[in-house]
C-alpha cells in the first residue's frame, strides 16, 4: 500500500485525465497540474513531476494495487494514453485502501468545515462521512437494501473549472466555443472571467465580454472542446462586486434594477418546509399561525424565482407585488390550457 494515501486519490485523477475523450494524450505536466488543482487548489501545496512519474509507475506495476494500468506514451502526441481504449479505473470496484483514502480526505476537510471557504461544501462532506458511519466495514452491500442516498444527475462542464479558475486568478482572457440551449451554430467567444458559480449541480462562469464591455454568463456544460487561456491580461473591473452581484437573486440570473419586496403566502404544512429551508437569506416571517405562513423577501424577479414559486403549485399565493402575481397567474393559466 502506498505510504501516502493521497497517492490513491492522485491515481483516480490521472486515470480521469488519461481516459478523457475531450483532451486526449495529457502530458506529464498536464497530469501534475490536474492533481495539484484538484487536491490542493490555491493553498500553496505543490505536486512535483517526480511524484507523477512514481504514480505512473505504480499504476502500471504495483501488484498490491491490482491496477496494472496499460499506460503508454505517444511520442508523436507527446502525451499519455491507455493501450486499451476501454480501460478506466472507474469501472473497477474501490478496494479498502481506496475507501480509506477517501475517508481520510473527507475527515481532513471536515476539520475545516466552519471556515467560510468550506461552508458551502459541508453537506457534501458530511454525506461522505455518513456513508462510513452507516457502513464502518466498508461493505455497502449490507446497507444498500435499507438506505438510499440522493444522487445528483451527471453533467458536463466540470472539466473546465480548473482552467477557468486559473484564468480568473491570473486575470487573463479565455477563448472557447459555445452552443446555446436555444440552438443555432456553435460560436467562439472571448471572455474576461470574473467569477465561477454553482447552481443546481451545474457550473457557470460570469465574465465581461471584451467586445460589448458587458457582464455575461455562460454555462460550462455548453462549452464545446477546450478552453484556451489567451495572452491577453485584463484589469478586474472596479464596479464588479462578487459578494453583491447575486445578492438579490435566486439562481444564476442577476438583474440591474433594484430588488422588490415580495410577499408570499404558504399553507401551514408547506410553510414548515419554508421555515426549515428559507428561499433566500432575505426571508422575513410576517405571519406564522395554524392557517398560513407569510414571508417577505427582497429579490429581483427572475426566471428562477418564478420557477421556484410555481414548484409549490396551489400551496403558495403571491400577495405582492402585483406584476409578479400577474406573471404567476399567466403561467398557471398557460399550464391549465395544456390539460383542458
Amino acid at each position: 500500500m502506498p505510504a501516502n494515501k493521497y497517492a490513491l486519490l492522485r491515481y483516480r485523477i490521472i486515470d480521469r485525465k488519461i481516459s478523457s475523450k475531450f483532451n486526449p494524450f495529457p502530458s506529464k505536466e498536464d497530469l501534475r497540474q490536474a492533481c495539484e488543482d484538484e487536491l490542493y487548489g490555491s493553498d500553496g501545496t505543490r505536486v512535483s513531476l517526480s511524484t507523477i512519474e512514481k504514480d505512473l509507475y505504480a499504476m502500471r506495476n504495483e501488484s498490491n494495487l491490482g491496477y496494472y494500468a496499460p499506460i503508454a506514451y505517444d511520442k508523436l502526441e507527446r502525451g499519455y494514453y491507455y493501450e486499451d481504449p476501454e480501460y478506466t479505473l472507474e469501472q473497477m470496484p474501490l478496494n479498502t485502501d481506496d475507501i480509506e483514502a477517501i475517508e481520510l480526505a473527507a475527515n481532513t476537510l471536515y476539520q475545516f468545515r466552519n471556515l467560510d471557504m468550506f461552508k458551502s461544501s459541508e453537506a457534501a462532506i458530511e454525506k461522505i462521512l455518513d456513508r462510513f458511519k452507516l457502513s464502518p466495514d466498508h461493505n455497502t452491500s449490507e446497507i444498500d437494501p435499507y438506505v438510499q442516498f440522493e444522487t445528483a444527475p451527471e453533467y458536463q462542464g466540470g472539466k473546465h473549472l480548473s482552467i477557468m479558475l486559473r484564468a480568473i486568478k491570473d486575470r487573463m482572457q479565455v477563448r472557447f466555443d459555445y452552443e446555446k440551449y436555444s440552438g443555432g451554430k456553435v460560436r467562439t467567444y472571448n471572455l474576461k472571467p470574473l467569477l465561477l458559480k454553482e447552481y443546481r449541480n451545474r457550473w457557470y462562469v460570469i465574465g465581461e465580454n471584451p467586445e460589448k464591455e458587458a457582464v455575461v454568463i455562460f454555462g460550462l456544460d455548453r462549452v464545446k472542446g477546450e478552453v484556451e487561456i489567451l495572452d491577453l491580461p485584463f484589469t478586474y473591473p472596479a464596479d464588479f462586486d462578487v459578494k453583491k452581484y447575486f445578492e438579490y437573486s435566486i439562481g444564476i440570473t442577476a438583474m440591474a434594477e433594484k430588488p422588490e419586496r415580495i410577499r408570499l403566502k404558504f399553507g401551514p404544512l408547506t410553510g414548515k418546509y419554508v421555515l426549515s429551508q428559507p428561499l433566500h437569506q432575505s426571508q422575513e416571517v410576517v405571519r406564522n399561525d395554524e392557517v398560513a405562513l407569510e414571508v417577505e423577501l427582497e429579490l429581483c424577479i427572475t426566471k428562477e424565482l418564478i420557477m421556484q414559486i410555481l414548484s409549490y403549485g396551489y400551496d403558495v399565493e403571491v400577495l405582492a407585488p402585483k406584476k409578479l402575481r400577474t406573471q404567476i397567474k399567466n403561467q398557471l393559466n398557460g399550464a391549465l390550457k395544456l390539460y383542458s
